[in-house]
């Protein structure tokens, strides 16, 4: 399931051709006059934990960066509305400056995949005398461009367009669009002549439909894999995504003004920031290294520094997270970024005085830079994510064990930073143990121990787009339903135990809740207040009542479905989500964003694949055990867990 490598040599773009891009843009655009509306998707049954304060405390990355890219390419009209923010927006009704939108952008997470649609249903229903271009993207869309463009003839919706790619993916479509658009066209009729006519072939990261009389795709065209921006330098700053904002409303429409300056850090008071990307090590349930092409990217730190002072100055942030997959990845350049950040003064003080941040790490790299963790620390750096999936190196090996989890963490405590841990839940991990430090909850008295205030525990889940996501829906082990409840898409966030071979597997779901409990209950807090374990003052504290706070939403959320898997009648999947409509390349090879699977299961009988897609499996309360030939060819595998990055 992993995306496909480009060429060695062509993974990234020549230097400077995003500036290129936006500059031939803002020369298009002095004839134009486009109005751009940026959604990002939000399914509000998500927000418990670990994400319960950051989910809406902190607008999200990607949308802000499409719209600061649009601003970039000479289009100011534009406004970021977040779901988060706006449940009740509604693209029927969306008016900027009186004006129906030219492009309609959704921007969503596989777990927001019904809002996602929702939004895109909504937005196609618009007359076609007014109906905006609508463009598929994010996280979801980089995996499964297929799922926005419905196959079914009796509903037949869609987005226009799927991209599958960044900024420069969605920049290099707007100025083909905009060299071919006649005079007062709207855009959408430019994008069908182009499409027609093989004119968006050669950009890279674009899924489009090729549709037949009823408006129902016949098949969908994948321009291959994207070419990357090396020096995160040229992005357009973020500090202009934060004046597209739309203010928090209960309201359908949108309103006369975006979020003023001065009400940015009421809303957003944390502020996420893309500073590296890329990870050296290759775990087989991530599927990040195969996004970045093996590429680790950066910004320097002169533009980091000047990220910081702008979006301070300019709308009075304090807290930022790095929306990073290892800050710690390459020691130069990280020491580039912190020792420059140490350095650096905001109105003649010292930044970290001003600022306080955090952000994503391993234990085997900060181990490794033991020795400039004071600098870390005089960088403004107070709080670090630590993936240690599993203290023993039992599921995974990154270099961690229970002597180098603890060491690491006691000398992040020691120069005042907090250690933050990820923690994976497993079939084979009990939830105590006697002895040895292998239970779930015997790790999780050791990391508080040690010095970690905040905790986070997700079930071992399928992770889309990582190199074993097949394998654990050919092997069985993806539920398909319990107790007769779907699961759907907003259930994929981990949380929820919807992938497991264990024979009892609510007592997976009720381990997770019971180690949460032990690590956030009233005690603990009133511990927390008296004899804290960070030295920020009260930040322990402070998780402490975010914590109790989302767990009473975790409980309430997963406690039914944990009854469901009690119960019984669990149903399995055994071929991985795959597009309904034929994909292929644009010189007709597979596409690079389709399954393989796609050719196995086009073979079968469409009663068997029916029956393979739900049989029960030994163990469960389904009655008798529907048998196949793929238990006999499919060798066990690991159950994959699904890491969800809150600022994307």
């Amino acid at each position: 399931m992993e995306l496909p490598r480009r060429a060695r040599g062509d993974e990234l773009l020549p230097p400077g051709a995003l500036a290129v891009v936006c500059d031939r843009l803002r020369g298009l655009a002095r004839h134009q006059d486009l109005v751009s509306i940026v959604a990002c998707a939000f399914d509000h049954r998500t927000r418990m934990l670990p994400f319960i304060y950051a989910d809406t405390r902190m607008a999200p990355a990607g949308a802000r960066a499409i719209g600061s890219a649009l601003v970039a390419a000479g289009f100011p009209k534009t406004r970021i509305v977040l779901q988060q923010w706006n449940p009740n927006f509604h693209p029927a009704e969306m008016r900027l400056d009186g004006r129906r939108p030219d492009l309609f952008l959704v921007s969503s997470m596989q777990i927001h995949t019904a809002a996602c649609h929702a939004l895109i249903r909504a937005a196609g229903r618009i007359d076609a005398a007014h109906r905006p271009l609508i463009i598929a993207g994010g996280p979801k869309t980089v995996y499964e461009p297929w799922d926005v463009f419905s196959a079914d003839a009796h509903d037949p919706w869609g987005a226009d367009v799927a991209v599958t790619g960044e900024e420069y993916v969605l920049l290099s479509l707007l100025e083909r669009l905009l060299t071919l658009r006649g005079r007062d066209e709207p855009l959408r009729a430019s994008f069908l002549r182009a499409r027609d006519a093989g004119l968006l072939d050669d950009i890279p990261g674009l899924v489009y439909a090729r549709t037949g009389p009823t408006g129902v795709p016949e098949e969908l065209v994948d321009t291959g894999i994207q070419r990357l921006v090396g020096n995160l330098d040229e992005l357009p700053h973020p500090a202009i995504g934060f004046r597209l904002l739309e203010p928090p409303s209960r309201r359908t429409t949108l309103q006369s003004r975006a979020l003023a300056p001065e009400q940015v850090r009421r809303h957003s008071p944390i502020a996420s920031l893309v500073l590296t990307f890329g990870c050296k090590f290759n775990c087989p349930y991530c599927p990040i290294p195969a996004y970045n092409q093996r590429q680790h990217r950066v910004k320097s730190g002169a533009r980091v520094a000047d990220e910081f002072a702008r979006l301070h100055r300019e709308y009075g942030l304090r807290y930022f997270f790095g929306a990073d997959d290892n800050f710690f990845n390459h020691k130069q350049r990280t020491l580039d970024i912190v020792e420059t950040l140490a350095r650096t003064e905001i109105d003649g003080v010292p930044i970290r005085k001003k600022l306080r941040w955090g952000t994503e790490v391993t234990v085997h790299d900060t181990l490794q830079l033991r020795d400039h963790l004071p600098t870390v620390r005089t960088a403004g750096v107070r709080a670090l994510w630590l993936g240690v999936e599993d203290m023993t190196a039992t599921l995974v090996n990154k270099g961690q064990s229970v002597d180098k989890t603890t060491e690491a963490f006691r000398l992040l405590r020691r120069h005042g930073i907090c250690p933050m841990p990820m923690m994976m839940h497993h079939d084979q991990q009990p939830l105590f143990t006697r002895r040895g430090e292998y239970g779930l909850l015997n790790q999780a008295r050791l990391l508080r121990k040690a010095g970690a205030i905040s905790l986070q525990v997700l079930m071992m889940t399928p992770a889309t787009g990582s190199r074993f996501y097949e394998g654990a829906y050919r092997a069985g082990r993806v539920y398909a339903s319990a107790g007769g409840r779907p699961v759907e898409p907003y259930m994929l966030d981990a949380n929820y135990v919807v992938a497991s071979e264990h024979r009892q597997p609510w007592r997976k779901q009720l381990n997770i809740m019971a180690v949460y409990l032990y690590f956030y209950n009233p005690l603990r807090f009133l511990l927390a207040v008296v004899r804290p374990k960070s030295k920020l003052y009260f930040a322990d504290a402070f998780v402490q009542l975010i914590g109790m706070w989302g767990l009473s939403r975790t409980v309430r959320r997963t406690l039914g479905w944990a009854m469901r898997l009690l119960r019984g009648d669990i149903r399995r999947q055994v071929t991985a989500p795959a597009s309904a409509v034929p994909m292929r390349a644009v010189d007709g090879r597979p596409a690079d964003h389709a399954l393989p699977l796609l050719a196995v299961e086009s073979e079968l009988r469409p009663e068997d694949a029916a029956l393979q897609r739900t049989r029960p499996r030994l163990g469960d309360r389904a009655g008798p055990a529907v048998t196949s030939a793929v238990d006999a060819v499919v060798p066990p595998v690991l159950t994959l867990p699904l890491r969800v990055d809150p600022t994307t």
